[in-house]
């Protein structure tokens, strides 16, 4: 291999990377590459787009990162805007490259970019290598077409299994092609201290929860609605691929073995389990990740009232405990675990809306958006994915009670409800506010 294209997408670090590994052997010019593709920034047909202004923020700072580590070994980061299956096949004409390297792909979506890609340029010349996940395809003790159905059923099949290894840093690159990148959009939102994209942001913070005891304490405080300890909040740069599941891993194990691990440790590693899961249900399954029946193939009942829509992804429904994430979700681009929940159950069940409706207006908001997790949540969620009990509905007043009981959750998001939720019946006509 003379020159190699190293295509980064979801894989935006040095470390435990081994499509960059394999691209470093490359002998004469390695030319790594970021495409940004326009559509991201367009509404689609849930109308939302794919990239939003808090996750374009991350995506920059993680750019911004990898290109300042490249540029420490001699190398550079190309960005380049266009479609990849037009932009790359010139690229390795116009400059002799012989190969195409970069991680395995797990969406639906870029499966497919991919394996265009491959015929467009010949499959021989083409490279996919996994990093992505804690374990590798050929590790699982099932045939991908029999993936358990359900995450405990996963859990126990592979709980027992070893890590895929470890791939140490590069510490060495060819020499890079004498290329010019083009100018990225502009970034829209402020920039956040505690979700800065890249990875050294995200090293300082998996280093930082781990010197602390909140690991230990994880399991009871993870259902909290807004509090910085409660969780690892690891999830922005696994998404992105700034940190990888498996290093993750790693340093909890170093954390276990100097302070003794407990339940909350582990199930720290459970949560990493149901993001492993999710992946190979993307895999799977394929476009019934995107499917109104979901992967279970059931139908549940929906329709579609557009300002109902609106007022939920505005905060303004008659439900506090709902405004109040909402109004988190657009300040900030984040959500916990217990609030997502809660917003989706409100969505699908309160609203009566199509659940494909809200996991788009989740991938264009959230800096932490993984497509498999978001889209596999929400399925469980609307009962027509991986959940064995089917069709979750929270109690909304109950959940409050629970979670906010002294309301600061919902003051501090200013969730003020709105007395009616349609301003017309089925019959178009205007409703009457109750005085």
């Amino acid at each position: 291999m003379k020159r190699a294209l190293l295509w980064f997408r979801h894989d935006l670090r040095l470390d435990d990377n081994p499509a960059l590994l394999r691209a470093a052997q490359a002998k004469e010019a390695l030319l790594c590459l970021y495409c940004i593709e326009p559509r991201w920034f367009v509404a689609d047909n849930w109308q939302s787009r794919r990239v939003g202004d808090h996750p374009w923020r991350f995506i920059s700072e993680s750019l911004l990162d990898l290109a300042n580590r490249l540029e420490a070994l001699g190398q550079q980061l190309v960005i380049r805007i266009g479609d990849p299956n037009t932009l790359i096949p010139g690229l390795m004409r116009n400059h002799w490259i012989d190969k195409l390297i970069c991680t395995a792909p797990f969406g639906e979506e870029e499966r497919r970019q991919y394996l265009a890609l491959k015929q467009e340029v010949g499959e021989h010349r083409c490279e996919v290598w996994q990093s992505h996940t804690l374990f590798t395809l050929e590790q699982l003790p099932f045939a991908l077409d029999e993936l358990p159905p359900t995450f405990s059923q996963f859990r126990r099949r592979v709980q027992r299994l070893e890590w895929r290894p470890l791939y140490p840093p590069v510490t060495e690159l060819p020499k890079p092609l004498a290329l010019t990148s083009e100018t990225p959009p502009p970034v829209s939102t402020p920039p956040n201290p505690q979700y800065q994209g890249g990875q050294t942001a995200a090293e300082a913070h998996l280093a930082h929860y781990l010197a602390g005891a909140a690991p230990k304490h994880y399991k009871q405080t993870r259902n909290a609605l807004d509090d910085w300890s409660s969780s690892t909040k690891l999830s922005p740069w696994l998404a992105q691929g700034c940190l990888s599941a498996r290093t993750a891993v790693a340093q909890l194990e170093a954390y276990e073995a100097q302070h003794g691990a407990n339940e909350s440790t582990e199930w720290i590693q459970v949560e990493l389990l149901w993001r492993e899961y999710f992946q190979w249900l993307a895999l799977a399954h394929g476009h019934r990740l995107f499917a109104f029946t979901g992967t279970s193939g059931v139908r549940r009942p929906c329709c579609f009232y557009p300002e109902r829509f609106a007022r939920w992804c505005q905060g303004q429904t008659p439900y506090p405990i709902v405004n109040a994430a909402m109004n988190q979700l657009n300040a900030t681009g984040f959500l916990s675990n217990r609030a997502r929940q809660l917003v989706a159950s409100a969505l699908v069940h309160e609203l009566g809306l199509d659940w494909r409706y809200g996991a788009a207006y989740f991938q264009q908001q959230l800096i932490d958006h993984d497509v498999a997790c978001n889209y596999g949540n929400w399925q469980y969620l609307a009962g027509v994915g991986a959940d064995p009990r089917g069709w979750r509905h929270f109690d909304l007043d109950k959940q409050t009670a629970l979670y906010d009981p002294d309301g600061a959750f919902v003051r501090q998001w200013q969730g003020l409800p709105v007395a009616q939720l349609d301003s017309l019946d089925a019959a178009d006509w205007p409703v009457q506010e109750v005085p």
